[in-house]
């Protein structure tokens, strides 16, 4: 996206921050392809065999959006941060409910043979990064941030430094901090 659009994004955003319905209606086919490369990274993280696709990702996500009571965007980065999150929180309901099939919710009879093949996969990755990144917010909130903002939703260094308002070289070593602690969290919960 150029500068200039960028730009008309954070002046819609601030539109409907102030109540202007429409420009939000006007600012979505400006973010839709973004929110789009979003989830395709999200995507590209879990089992081929997933069940979501990107584009219902970006719409459960929007809806999110649109439910939410978070509506003062300070930049277009501000609200792909959020956007991200949404995401994330998508992924993580869907996970989470088919981990919770897997472990008798949706209760099958099913020969012993099959019963074992039952693993959790990347599901059940995923759920155990959401739980160490939990556990990392709850340690200290803007790592935690600056995680979501990294590897959810894609950001570089100087726009997670933007969102954040702190420089880039705290940005930095937050991410250092956050990938070790997690890699650590992680090891553990295997």
């Amino acid at each position: 996206m150029t500068d200039s659009g960028a730009g008309e994004v954070t002046r819609l955003l601030n539109d409907w921050s102030n109540g202007d319905q429409a420009a939000f209606d006007q600012v979505l086919p400006l973010v839709y392809h973004e929110l789009r490369k979003i989830a395709k990274r999200y995507m590209r993280r879990q089992d081929a065999d997933h069940t979501l696709q990107s584009t219902a990702v970006v719409h459960e996500a929007y809806l999110k959006l649109m439910g939410g009571t978070e509506r003062d965007w300070s930049s277009r980065s501000h609200f792909f941060a959020v956007a991200a999150k949404a995401m994330r929180q998508v992924l993580m309901d869907h996970a989470r409910s088919s981990l919770a099939a897997k472990r008798g919710g949706n209760i099958q009879l099913v020969e012993l043979d099959e019963a074992l093949a039952v693993s959790g996969g990347k599901h059940r990755d995923l759920v155990t990064l959401d739980e160490a990144l939990t556990a990392l917010a709850e340690l200290d909130p803007r790592k935690g941030r600056v995680v979501e903002l990294r590897y959810f939703a894609g950001l570089n260094i100087e726009d997670i430094a933007k969102v954040l308002e702190i420089s880039p070289k705290t940005v930095e070593r937050d991410w250092i901090f956050a990938k070790a602690y997690l890699k650590g969290e992680i090891e553990r919960a295997r």
